[in-house]
């Protein structure tokens, strides 16, 4: 299962500019760092009214994980 693609598909659904979102992937045995970078304006969507979506993506993110055995780690630039 790739967490990368996961992650950049939720992304792209949320966001105005689908283009610019871009994940970036660390791997360190079975922990994933993915970092999500999106445009300026579509932050707050991706993060949501006190953090919602945000918790949202990550707990989506974290149930994959663990199909994979591996412990994930998102972060939102």
């Amino acid at each position: 299962m790739d967490l990368k693609l996961i992650l950049t598909d939720i992304a792209r659904a949320i966001v105005d500019s689908p283009d610019e979102v871009s994940v970036t992937e660390t791997v360190d045995g079975d922990n994933v760092v993915l970092v999500l970078s999106v445009a300026e304006d579509d932050t707050g969507m991706v993060i949501g009214r006190h953090g919602k979506i945000a918790k949202a993506i990550r707990a989506v993110m974290k149930a994959a994980a663990n199909n994979c055995g591996k412990h994930v780690t998102v972060e939102i630039k």
